[in-house]
């Protein structure tokens, strides 16, 4: 096999979060550089030859976990590792987005490609084959603890390499042999340790928490959007934003909230109107510490992203080949107990996210509140109903990421007879994520509903040109609310322009705020 054409290039040990998102978003191919080939073929030389000896190895010539003890004769090492895939097939539940599963399949390339895991280079090929091809194996979502490997969605992966199992392929859902072979593929025979190579490790755990991870920045983004919305809408003050301030606390995703949000209100006449004669003297906090709230869930967000980029880029299967020192030696890089804080850091940021957002949408729809908006932004209401509702909804889905970022990573229970006695949890911890970024969309929806209601009952006075971009861009997709209708469509509509950028797009093609790690990944 050959390296697919116009595939991006992975360097082993070297990959960006940006790079790991155009993977994820644009379903990429991906290969990995040549230069590497060397190492992995040192690697995977030195299993072959312990294979061969008469000293147990772990995972080579032994069985697995508690029966580790089993010396396994040469001749069976391809059964042995067969059997392990076979038994190993054991998740339930929906099955995976096949972008979820490409994404983990890029991961564990990454992670083979370091040259620590004694696998054969033409098992790599093999996955860069399968995703220039679209070959997506069916992988059940539940099943992992977070140790000793994301076990069970891995085998599922494997079984397809080894030509059975479940596949997309061409729309359509096949055997992994017919998959394989319509997209003129052929199946692996593993040799001694591939199939533990193959399914010992955190790619699992690692996509969800990293697709959370993605899916969370941008709702930080849009929050920047929304908030300021509101804080026109309700007449809020900006000088909780002036530069001084944050910079004598010197937090830096305070400091580029508060940057960013007055260069969204720079220019609103609304704002300009009340600077004189306000008889507020503060606004709530929900306005009056956006920057505080908000940019704290931006550095949370990117101490995970620092966590999961090196995560990206590990090898974390066991035993590991040092080919330098020539020893395999068994270790526990596959406890995903640094997935397992990110995706709970992640959790903690998109629930405050949404709790502060919430309280904006409250303080949009209470008369004694809004200084001066109708209640529940209603025109004629009484007869009209507005967005009562609505805000009841977003206090449900607040409520339920308040529960859902309850840490996953505290939690523990021994498996595999006592061998496996202390698990990360990391695999859960990190899929609960799509359903709490999925929650913060539809809260922020809501809000920029809210927000834009209230701007337009401020005219003829009228706000920012780039919040005005905003709401233009909104208001091609959902008409003002003249009076009550039914109004599932709208907030269907307004998470959808939140979730894919497309609002914040109207505004600036370059990020608000930019996501990178905390620190460089050295």
């Amino acid at each position: 096999m050959t390296a697919p054409a116009n595939a991006l290039v992975l360097t082993p040990g070297k990959v960006t979060l940006d790079a790991l998102e155009r993977i994820y978003r644009e379903g990429l191919a991906v290969t990995i550089d040549r230069a590497a080939r060397p190492a992995i073929d040192a690697a995977a030389e030195r299993v072959r030859q312990a294979a061969m000896g008469n000293e147990a190895v772990y995972g080579v010539n032994t069985g697995f976990g508690k029966l580790a003890s089993v010396k396994i004769a040469a001749e069976d090492t391809e059964t042995l590792q067969r059997n392990l895939i076979l038994s190993h097939c054991c998740g339930v539940g929906d099955d995976m987005e096949p972008a979820a599963v490409r994404l983990m399949m890029a991961l564990k390339l990454m992670s083979l490609a370091r040259g620590a895991s004694g696998v054969r280079f033409e098992v790599l090929e093999l996955i860069e084959n399968m995703l220039a091809k679209g070959v997506t194996p069916v992988v059940p979502a539940q099943g992992s603890v977070g140790a000793s490997g994301d076990l069970a969605p891995l085998a599922h992966m494997t079984a397809v390499m080894i030509g059975e199992g479940e596949a997309e392929f061409d729309g359509e859902r096949l055997s992994g042999a017919d998959a394989l072979a319509k997209a003129g593929l052929t199946p692996v025979v593993l040799g001694p340790k591939e199939g533990l190579g193959l399914i010992n490790g955190t790619q699992f755990s690692t996509a969800y928490a990293l697709i959370g991870l993605f899916q969370a920045w941008r709702m930080a983004e849009a929050c920047l959007l929304t908030a300021s919305l509101s804080t026109d809408a309700i007449m809020g003050s900006t000088a909780p934003l002036l530069p001084e301030i944050h910079a004598l606390r010197g937090h830096r995703g305070q400091i580029e909230v508060a940057a960013a949000m007055r260069k969204l209100m720079d220019g609103s006449e609304i704002r300009e109107s009340h600077r004189e004669g306000d008889s507020r003297v503060q606004d709530p906090y929900c306005i009056r510490c956006q920057p505080q709230v908000a940019g704290a869930c931006v550095d949370l967000l990117r101490m995970a992203a620092h966590t999961l980029e090196i995560e990206a880029n590990a090898a974390t299967d066991n035993p590991l080949v040092l080919t330098e020192a020539g020893l395999i030696v068994s270790g526990g890089n596959f406890h995903a107990e640094p997935v397992a804080f990110a995706a709970d850091q992640i959790a903690l940021a998109v629930a405050e996210i949404g709790s502060i957002a919430q309280r904006r949408v409250a303080l949009m729809v209470d008369p004694t509140l809004s200084f001066d908006l109708p209640p529940f932004l209603a025109k004629d209401p009484g007869l009209n109903s507005g967005l009562m509702i609505a805000e009841v909804t977003t206090a449900a889905l607040m409520s339920e990421n308040k529960h859902l970022a309850n840490p996953c990573s505290t939690d523990s229970t021994p498996t595999s007879a006592n061998q496996e006695d202390h698990v990360s949890m990391a695999a859960h911890g990190a899929r609960r994520l799509g359903r709490m970024t999925a929650n913060l969309a539809n809260i922020l929806g809501v809000e920029l509903l809210c927000g834009a209601l209230g701007i337009e009952c401020r005219a003829p006075l009228v706000t920012s040109p780039a919040l005005q971009m905003a709401l233009n861009g909104l208001r091609a997709v959902v008409p003002t609310l003249d009076a009550d209708r039914y109004m599932a469509p709208d907030l269907r509509a307004a998470a959808q322009l939140i979730l894919n950028r497309t609002l914040v797009a109207t505004i600036s093609d370059a990020p608000l705020i930019r996501l990178e790690a905390a620190h460089a990944t050295g």
